[in-house]
């Protein structure tokens, strides 16, 4: 994939599509997921066009540690005080279905171990 790539979360950058946004800065959007895992499931994605994280450079380490960052705030003000889980599916084995970097928040009821 390339970083050309048009994606849904392109789209949604762009608001072209809608999204229930519930945090946004100059680097990252974060948005309800429309299929949620969990009665809390929150998408964060860079606004920069990383397909995956198996792409992602050394230049970008700032950020991916403010997408960490904006998880944590998100997952905070989404009073998930209990614990949460942090997601990046990578590739088709990983289960990654749209090529765009993004983490899953999930939470609100307790998660099993192994995941899947």
């Amino acid at each position: 994939m390339s970083e050309t790539t048009e994606t849904i979360f392109s789209k949604i950058i762009r608001r072209e599509i809608p999204a229930n946004i519930v945090y946004e800065d100059d680097l990252a959007l974060a948005f309800k997921d429309v299929n949620p895992q969990a009665p809390v499931h929150i998408l964060v994605i860079p606004k920069k066009p990383i397909a995956k994280l198996a792409e992602a450079e050394t230049q970008d380490a700032a950020l991916l540690g403010h997408l960490l960052l904006t998880a944590k705030h998100v997952a905070q003000e989404a009073g998930l005080e209990n614990g949460y889980r942090v997601v990046i599916n990578t590739d088709a084995d990983g289960g990654q279905t749209v090529y765009h970097l993004h983490l899953h928040i999930l939470g609100g009821r307790p998660l099993a171990w192994p995941p899947g």
